[in-house]
């Protein structure tokens, strides 16, 4: 697994605590940041912090994406980790133009895949490739 798959695996796990949690992920993100010397000292990955981030800079756009794109799904239907697959999905196909959309893509599918239900990665693959399709349009 590569270091930016293992980040994006961080990231959801920190996503899916705020959501399950009812809390700020950013805030989320600064609690679980324990570096140096300390016991419980867990290094957060650069990209995770930056997916995390990210995400929280972008939520209502990105949830309001989903609602829109996520045809006959209320955002409290879908399953929490599929929700914030396609959160830092959508992020990555839309803000973090250094990821190619279909590796955004590919590595919302593997999660889904490994994290998820045998019918959430069509889901999310048809919601992501969707948004993929007319990114230029939106106005973010």
């Amino acid at each position: 697994m590569s270091a930016r798959s293992k980040a994006r695996k961080a990231a959801l796990d920190l996503l899916y605590e705020a959501d399950i949690r009812g809390t700020n992920a950013v805030e989320t993100l600064a609690l679980r940041d324990v570096g140096g010397e300390a016991p419980d000292a867990r290094p957060i990955r650069e990209y995770t912090r930056e997916l995390v981030i990210g995400v929280g800079d972008n939520y209502r756009k990105i949830d309001e994406l989903i609602t829109t794109y996520a045809q006959g799904w209320d955002m409290d239907r879908l399953p929490a980790v599929d929700r914030n697959i396609l959160r830092i999905g959508i992020f990555e196909i839309l803000w973090a133009t250094s990821i190619p959309d279909g590796v955004a893509i590919d590595e919302a599918l593997l999660l889904a895949k490994e994290l998820s239900t045998d019918s959430s990665a069509g889901f999310i693959h048809g919601v992501l490739g969707r948004i993929s399709s007319i990114k230029e349009s939106l106005a973010i």
